[in-house]
């Protein structure tokens, strides 16, 4: 396993803390801004979990809070190691072992964290088991889309790859269907069969993706436009191929 190269991570707001102490990840102390109102769900149950996980909280002024000056960091911050990430070779040996059907995403060149964070929480409500992004040219793997990902980063595991065309032939080799995501098809993302192992991949929010993946894909699917707009917003066309993928396998399950 490798670690990102940030050093530590600032993890700020309710919902992305609650996931990360659900998550197990260590955590030294939580900063509480002073005379923040504790009223609410997600603080009482912040506060219950680092009870239970003997996490100390420390009440800090507002001045601690500077950095974050612009974030929605609602009263809460904690400091956290790395992330770990993987690589996809050791963990298909494993999702094959425990009797899963994998769903992997690769995301080609996706910077926009916003965008990052969006697909990374729909994954772990679809049942992705791992999402997979180069090592260049990509969204940071740190504070702000683990906000963005309302804490969803804990929940499915990122495979950073030096090679993206290498996993795509490797991936092709162990089994896997490899679904490009592009405007560049007359195919419907609702007329494949996605019930076997699947790799979706999505590509930059303006060249798309890389003609050398298209090439080497099994499929490529679109999903139309009425308006005359070229394409959706990567983050959304993840959304509707990934839940069309879980209502193919859900379906399977009665036939």
């Amino acid at each position: 396993m490798k670690i990102c190269k940030e050093k530590k991570i600032i993890v700020y707001g309710l919902h992305p803390l609650i996931e990360a102490i659900k998550a197990k990840i260590t955590i030294s102390n939580i900063f509480l801004q002073s005379g923040i109102k504790l009223t609410s769900n997600a603080y009482k149950k912040l506060l219950f979990l680092s009870k239970k996980e003997n996490i100390p909280i420390k009440i800090v002024p507002d001045s601690k809070f500077f950095i974050l000056k612009n974030k929605n960091h609602q009263g809460v911050f904690a400091l956290l190691s790395p992330i770990r990430t993987y690589q996809i070779k050791d963990l298909l040996p494993v999702f094959y072992e425990r009797g899963k059907n994998p769903i992997l995403i690769i995301l080609d060149r996706i910077t926009d964290v916003r965008n990052f964070g969006s697909i990374i929480r729909t994954s772990a409500c679809a049942g992705v088991n791992a999402i997979i992004i180069p090592k260049k040219e990509t969204a940071m793997i740190g504070s702000d889309s683990i906000k963005t990902s309302s804490g969803a980063l804990f929940k499915v595991p990122i495979c950073q790859e030096k090679s993206i065309k290498n996993t795509i032939n490797f991936l092709t080799k162990n089994g896997l269907k490899i679904v490009s995501a592009t405007e560049k098809s007359n195919i419907y993302w609702y007329n494949i069969d996605f019930s076997s192992p699947t790799v979706l991949i999505l590509g930059n929010e303006e060249k798309g993706i890389s003609p050398q993946y298209l090439e080497i894909s099994d499929e490529r699917v679109k999903i139309p436009s009425i308006s005359g707009i070229s394409s959706l917003n990567v983050s959304v066309a993840c959304g509707i191929i990934l839940y069309e993928i879980f209502r193919q396998r859900e379906s399977n399950l009665y036939i």
